[in-house]
């Protein structure tokens, strides 16, 4: 039987259209579903959209519309940006689903419940908006939260369920110190130490139905409604069939892809809730940095916001998301430049990799091949390659691969195949090409596939330019 590998990325708030640092996150994990299934894995890969909440609730009324309507609207963007990046997903879960998702809700709810880990307690606390969480001092920079800087932090007092999470600290702490719950890159693993090294303490579970109309009702107490928490990190389970039985098939996570802003929450609250629900916890939790904008942070003010779903009207989605993994070093923050991109589709997807299949296609087209012992493809590290991407290092196995295209346009130089028709030598490369396009199949699939037809073909012939020359403007 196949070994089996369970792949998520965190579920996007859906209070906006699908946005840049997502686009970066989704294709990462299809990087790592596609590249397991090549290994032979029985991979599910899920991903999803996070739709209740107080912020969702207030902006749809704002717009006139239902949260219902509004949240929709939203995650059809996230779903069309799933779609026309050539994303690989199993599921697609929405919080909303009341058939696919909440019964999994109430399931985690009540096992909590009668673990004796949830608790009604009057709390009053401080509580950032844009967050849509209760936040402490230690989180903020000069009263402000640094991701909203511009919202006044509220003070709220009210009667909640909280969920005793400090119960499970030691216990969560020691597991990633262990390894035994990974965390990478490691200096992710040691903020997350650092940031919890007072202990975890107990999470607000609930709020009141006034303050939160939107969401999913808590069991037996119509006041109340589920906070974020018990909702949307759920999901990875709900999201392969749980209570249902048919979940114990991929359950636990072997992947978590999150941001860094989602670590906490998915090193620490998340782990206590399956603790507490006597499930096993996830193997590894990956963390990705953020995207600047010309070295600028990304917001609505400044204007420098990117959408996605704009981008793919001007680029194909290979050539987004093989900028996306080649230009950025997993676990660190990068910068999004438009002309980075078309500068690395012209001068390596376009010049480099084009530039040799069409040149070998066009030339096996009017010489044919002769089948021969292939020194040119030992170049190719084939084991290097498959661990760095192992290793999530996708920035240094695309650099293998395009080392070798060059090695391979270098070989058609030298040994002028136009000149000489040499069948073997057009042998070699043709083999060649067809192994590196294998390899490259995770990243840009749509045209890795092209190349592996086209040269699969009894009559190889040179087909239509793989990769257009961008013109910048």
């Amino acid at each position: 039987m196949a070994k089996k590998f369970y792949v998520a990325t965190t579920i996007p708030y859906a209070n906006g259209p699908a946005h840049l640092g997502f686009a970066l996150e989704v294709v990462e994990a299809d990087v790592l579903a596609r590249w397991n299934r090549i290994q032979g894995k029985d991979v599910f890969f899920l991903t999803g959209t996070d739709e209740h909440g107080t912020k969702n609730y207030q902006t749809a009324k704002k717009q006139g519309l239902s949260a219902k309507e509004f949240v929709d609207k939203n995650s059809k963007s996230f779903q069309e940006l799933i779609k026309e990046l050539n994303i690989s997903n199993d599921n697609f879960l929405r919080t909303t689903d009341q058939k696919m998702h909440w019964p999994g809700v109430i399931e985690i709810w009540n096992k909590l419940l009668e673990k004796g880990d949830i608790y009604k307690k009057k709390y009053s606390g401080t509580y950032c908006p844009g967050c849509e969480r209760f936040v402490t001092e230690k989180d903020l920079i000069e009263g402000k939260c640094p991701d909203h800087p511009k919202l006044e932090i509220e003070t709220i007092e009210e009667e909640n369920y909280f969920f005793k999470l400090s119960k499970y600290s030691d216990k969560i702490l020691k597991l990633v110190k262990e390894d035994k719950l990974k965390i990478y890159p490691e200096h992710w693993k040691n903020d997350f130490l650092s940031l919890t090294k007072d202990g975890l303490q107990d999470v607000s579970f609930s709020r009141n139905k006034k303050q939160l109309p939107w969401g999913i009702p808590v069991p037996n107490d119509p006041e109340q409604v589920m906070y974020v928490w018990c909702d949307a990190l759920t999901n990875y389970l709900t999201g392969i069939g749980y209570p249902d039985k048919k979940y114990e098939k991929y359950w636990p996570t072997d992947l978590h892809v999150v941001g860094k802003d989602m670590l906490r929450f998915h090193a620490g609250i998340w782990p206590g809730m399956l603790l507490s629900a006597d499930l096993p916890l996830p193997k590894e939790i990956i963390v990705h940095g953020f995207l600047t904008v010309d070295g600028k942070k990304m917001s609505k003010s400044t204007g420098n916001v990117i959408s996605p779903l704009e981008l793919l009207k001007k680029y194909s989605p290979d050539t987004i998301r093989y900028y996306l993994c080649r230009n950025f070093v997993f676990g660190q923050d990068g910068d999004f430049s438009e002309k980075a991109l078309i500068d690395r589709h012209n001068s390596e997807l376009a010049d480099k990799l084009g530039n040799l299949v069409s040149r070998v296609a066009g030339l096996i087209e009017k010489n044919g091949i002769e089948k021969t012992e292939n020194k040119l493809i030992r170049q190719l590290d084939e084991k290097k390659i498959n661990k760095l991407i192992e290793n999530y290092e996708f920035d240094k196995s695309l650099n293998e691969i395009f080392c070798f295209i060059d090695l391979c346009n270098e070989y058609v130089q030298k040994n002028k195949p136009w000149e000489t028709k040499d069948k073997k030598i057009l042998y070699e490369l043709s083999e060649s090409i067809v192994a590196t396009a294998k390899l490259l199949v995770p990243f840009i699939p749509e045209s890795a596939e092209k190349i592996i037809k086209q040269f699969s073909e009894k009559e190889i012939k040179k087909g239509e330019i793989l990769f257009k020359k961008i013109e910048e403007k």
